[in-house]
């Protein structure tokens, strides 16, 4: 007999320890009533065909785990048109051993070691920078030379299009200009499949099982339990601000390939691709970088329209306006008096009423490349904060590589439930003393780049940030000038005391 009750101690405790780690390309989530069904978010790896996209999975833990594997599928396929991998099928399989989908070698099918992590891992590194070798007996099978960049190109396209463009299009309600053409039965002839090739679910009318479909039964339960779960969607927020951060390198890469495919040509279809488990269609990159400029603006005005929305929550007297104007003058003590090390920063609401919109001006500490900066930037916290997170958009041009060319700030905050920790979280971000290589927080590419790119090319940055730091001076109030240097030679002052 399945012991329950340990499974699900099990599977809560990976997933606690899932969503404290600091990997910033896996997210875990699931309902408090039901926890051995989770939903998983793989953020696809940096310098491969699925930098930055959005890959969503369904994992259903049996009763008897973890002696068994759970069921894993994968729900980014565009509606089952799209296979994104040789082991991720248009379907949603994912073929792994450990999984049991797949023959593997003996020890590498699943072990009651292994757990939830260990799958979102396996599952990642599928997505490698040449998922073309991800195909069984790639090394011996006899294939075309072009066919390994050819299939690279149509996932890298696909990933913005599909993973990216797409989700968020669904997400702000957007109509894309061109919608999908209507999933049609593909009959599939010797011709099309490979003779290897699994018989797929949505190609023979069955639900994977042995059984037609059309023989089982209406469940009223399943049915309201799959709509549910269609409409429960738990990186939504996760998604919407990882699009403003990774805007830049979306937009980098269709400028950097659009020239070598272009819009137009079709795709090519693979050997161990089949109707309809295949990656079909035409690059338009012109057409996806039209969609991520929309996508962007739309953003920026649902963060404009928290102010308004957090006004009426004024006029209503919610909890929430309450908890908000009281931190509001906790920490506006803190910030404004200076009490506290590093740089200064002056907090103040725009509209005294509104705590939902905050005016941050930071002015740089001289021992960084800050030194005699201004920097002016707003903090738009939405209407049902904390499960959604504020946003952080710098009004003062700044060269930074935690700051995208539109001015969206990349930042962690320890505790994302306080604004006061959002707030520290800023200027640590920002001063930049601790910042640890991770290609994940790549939200300026430019910037990125030289920051991490070696001894030669971080004096540039610094040099470059020192600049942005000088010229944020002359766009400002002279007043506000005037009092900075008056704080940065009192700090210098008073340092000098101290030693």
């Amino acid at each position: 007999m399945a012991n329950t009750n340990g499974a699900i101690a099990r599977i809560t405790k990976e997933i606690a320890h899932a969503q404290k780690g600091t990997d910033l390309s896996i997210g875990v989530a699931c309902k408090d009533s039901d926890v051995r069904n989770v939903r998983a978010l793989i953020i696809g790896p940096p310098e491969t065909p699925y930098e930055f996209g959005f890959f969503e999975f369904d994992m259903k833990f049996p009763k008897d785990y973890p002696i068994k594997s759970p069921q894993v599928r994968c729900m980014t396929t565009n509606s089952g048109r799209t296979r994104f991998n040789p082991n991720i099928y248009a379907e949603g399989k994912v073929c792994l051993s450990i999984l049991g989908t797949w023959r593997g070698q003996p020890g590498e099918e699943w072990s009651s070691a292994q757990g939830l992590e260990s799958v979102l891992i396996s599952i990642q590194s599928l997505m490698s920078s040449n998922p073309y070798e991800n195909e069984p007996g790639y090394e011996t099978s006899k294939k075309e030379e072009s066919n390994p960049a050819a299939y690279i190109a149509k996932v890298r396209h696909e990933t913005l299009r599909v993973s990216v463009c797409q989700r968020l299009e669904g997400l702000l309600h957007i109509q894309p200009e061109k919608a999908e053409p209507p999933l049609k039965k593909i009959k599939v002839t010797p011709a099309d499949e490979p003779a290897d090739a699994p018989e797929s679910p949505a190609a023979n009318g069955t639900n994977g099982s042995s059984t037609p479909a059309s023989v089982h039964e209406y469940d009223a339960e399943a049915t309201y339990n799959a709509l549910e779960q269609a409409q429960w969607d738990p990186f939504a927020d996760v998604i919407k601000r990882r699009f403003l951060w990774y805007y830049d390198a979306y937009i980098r890469s269709i400028d950097n390939f659009s020239e070598a495919q272009r819009d137009g040509t079709a795709f090519k279809r693979m050997e161990f691709e089949y109707p309809p488990n295949s990656m079909e269609g035409h690059y338009g990159y012109k057409n996806l970088r039209s969609r991520m400029e929309t996508i962007l603006k739309r953003l920026d005005k649902e963060a404009e329209s928290w102010e308004q929305q957090g006004a009426q929550q004024v006029v209503d007297a919610t909890q929430l306006a309450t908890q908000l104007a009281f931190q509001f003058r906790q920490l506006e003590a803190k910030w404004n008096n200076g009490s506290y090390a590093g740089s200064h920063m002056e907090i103040s609401l725009p509209n005294p009423r509104n705590p939902f919109v905050l005016h941050l001006t930071l002015f740089g500490d001289p021992t960084v490349n800050l030194d005699g900066g201004i920097f002016n930037m707003k903090m738009y916290i939405p209407p049902d904060f904390p499960s959604t997170q504020p946003r952080v958009k710098m009004e003062t041009p700044i060269f930074h590589h935690r700051v995208s060319s539109n001015g969206h700030l990349c930042y962690f905050p320890t505790k994302e439930d306080e604004i006061g920790s959002h707030l520290d979280a800023i200027v640590v971000s920002i001063e930049d003393r601790i910042a640890s290589f991770d290609p994940r927080a790549m939200v300026n590419p430019e910037t990125f780049e030289l920051r991490w790119g070696g001894d030669d090319k971080r004096k540039v940055y610094n040099r470059k940030l020192r600049r942005s730091a000088q010229e944020s001076r002359l766009e400002l109030d002279p007043r506000k000038a005037q009092r900075t240097d008056t704080w940065v030679l009192s700090t210098i002052l008073q340092r000098l005391k101290a030693t």
